[in-house]
């Protein structure tokens, strides 16, 4: 969502169908709703960059993963903005460690980089291209927006999260 409300008229998925999704995306401005998946499925991040990107026809492109619950548009135009036209741009968490599935890049970039890359890191495809990190900024009173979802415990955290937002920090 934070992608559509963030501009982003285009959107490929690479992972099963998921009609509820589409049905979701239907009320905001997406013009294409696309899916695709990496072979085999599962094969992890830089086959399903490889699969998604065979569908990206835009110069530019959103890298995000799927278990971003509180992901903002706020921060999305953020990163946009601080690709430009010459670079990408990730997100970088408190701790200062790129977030390399909360990025933007530009699409010839990656295809090249890919074309010559046989490793199955994305740090190790993505950290040579030139690109900016850009600092994680918390809003007070707000969930943190680069907060993942890769277990159980985080999917629990997250939606406790969502229940009771974070208290606003007094001056």
């Amino acid at each position: 969502m934070a992608a559509t409300q963030a501009g982003v008229s285009r959107v490929v998925i690479v992972g099963p169908e998921r009609p509820e999704l589409a049905a979701e995306l239907a009320g905001d401005a997406v013009t294409a709703i696309e899916y695709t998946c990496e072979r085999p499925a599962g094969a992890g991040p830089v086959p399903a960059l490889r699969a998604g990107l065979d569908l990206v026809t835009e110069p530019r492109l959103l890298l995000l993963a799927a278990d971003l619950p509180f992901l903002t548009a706020a921060a999305l135009r953020g990163l946009v903005e601080a690709a430009g036209e010459d670079r990408g741009a990730v997100l970088a968490d408190p701790s200062g460690r790129s977030q390399w599935l909360m990025s933007c890049w530009r699409t010839a970039e990656l295809r090249a980089a890919l074309a010559h890359y046989a490793g199955s890191s994305l740090h190790g495809l993505l950290e040579p291209l030139p690109h900016v990190d850009v600092a994680v900024a918390a809003v007070p009173g707000e969930p943190p927006y680069w907060l993942d979802c890769d277990t159980p415990e985080d999917v629990a955290a997250a939606e406790r999260l969502g229940r009771h937002p974070i208290s606003k920090e007094q001056p």
